[in-house]
């Protein structure tokens, strides 16, 4: 099933074709992985990253470069494939204005990539299912001594959906590899795009996506925030019910609805119409928000992004060196308060708009197809 269709499926179709995956010859290690990264030749270290002081790092702060993987066709038909692949390589090429862009790509495609991207952009081959980096990719930790590792979370397809994710399940450990970083390995199945992360000990999330049976069966919400300290050095875990609707990929993503700004400073999606779902749902987000503190005691401050579009996400940007690349509609109707706001969100940032229309369909933005290595 290619990801359009699946998309597309009402909420119950979905979750009957998700069982269905998980009990039609899936890998044993779809909902409970083991993720063999050994294969890869990086080096794993067994210990949680926040005893050697290791934590996720701000979106917004310094980058060294972006990681990004070249669309392959697996779960793409040539039509969608065509269009989807203009847009991946329209996010890299207007990142790599701002910032060096480490591009993976399957050896069968290079050619195909090179036609299509900045000749600045950097490329490294290696298998993949999908192109989604903020998932699939590493999530990369720095510490005070100047040193870098990634965060060893495993992949499994969103919920065990788009069979087979060997490949992509390994590609945290392809790019250290090729980063020359240690890897953390933790058995805990986690994408990027579920977690928001302000750098100062704030993490953002949604039960429906990381207590979902589909990821962690078995694990308690007590055992999965304590990973999520461990692993990615948090110490105030804000836990959200629910993401935006629909959502039968990602099973809602904090990146689709909240993002931060800055220390203190949440970005969040909602709508004043009444007989849309979301309109509860932004709204049970917004009274959370606005009783809770964050780890540093900071009352939070809440700017609100009007839902204004069917079709494209304006959350899921993505802050790069002196940027924001936002994914738009291509409508001044949808696009033009959004982008207003972002751009005094982020006043020392241009705003960069992409269409992302097949990105969108496919079930994201520029956001996961994303991925930051922080500077050092």
């Amino acid at each position: 099933m290619n990801r359009r269709n699946f998309t597309a499926l009402g909420a119950a179709t979905m979750g009957a074709a998700a069982m269905g995956f998980a009990a039609s010859g899936l890998p044993a290690r779809g909902l409970a992985a083991t993720a063999d990264y050994t294969s890869t030749g990086v080096e794993l270290v067994r210990s949680a990253p926040a005893d050697d002081g290791f934590s996720f790092p701000a979106e917004w702060t310094r980058h060294e470069r972006t990681l990004m993987q070249f669309l392959p066709p697996q779960n793409w038909n040539d039509n969608q494939l065509r269009g989807a692949r203009t847009e991946w390589a329209a996010v890299a090429n207007a990142v790599a204005e701002f910032e060096p862009v480490l591009m993976a790509v399957q050896p069968g495609d290079r050619a195909e990539a090179e036609k299509l991207l900045s000749s600045d952009i950097a490329f490294v081959e290696f298998a993949m299912n999908d192109g989604w980096s903020r998932d699939s990719g590493p999530m990369i930790l720095t510490n005070a001594s100047g040193e870098r590792a990634v965060a060893g979370f495993e992949f499994n397809g969103w919920g065990a959906k788009f069979p087979p994710y060997d490949d992509d399940l390994l590609a945290k450990a392809r790019f250290a590899k090729h980063l020359g970083m240690a890897l953390h390995p933790v058995d805990m199945v986690l994408e990027g795009g579920a977690v928001a992360l302000d750098g100062e000990g704030t993490l953002i999330t949604t039960e429906e996506c990381l207590l979902n049976k589909n990821r962690n069966p078995g694990k308690s919400k007590a055992e999965i925030e304590t990973m999520l300290k461990d692993w990615l050095g948090v110490e105030k875990i804000i836990w959200i019910p629910r993401g935006l609707t629909p959502d039968p990929i990602t099973d809602g993503h904090i990146d689709g609805m909240a993002a931060f700004a800055a220390p203190g400073v949440v970005l969040l999606h909602t709508t004043d119409d009444r007989s849309d779902p979301n309109h509860a749902i932004t709204k049970e987000a917004r009274e959370i928000l606005r009783r809770t503190r964050d780890a540093k005691g900071r009352k939070l401050e809440i700017i609100e992004i009007p839902l204004t579009s069917w079709n494209v996400v304006h959350m899921n940007f993505y802050i790069c060196n002196g940027a924001v690349i936002v994914p738009v509609a291509g409508k001044a109707g949808e696009d033009d308060v959004p982008l207003g706001i972002l751009r005094e969100a982020f006043p020392d940032r241009r705003v960069v708009p992409i269409t992302g229309r097949y990105i969108a369909e496919g079930g994201g933005g520029v956001h996961c197809i994303t991925q930051q290595v922080p500077a050092v």
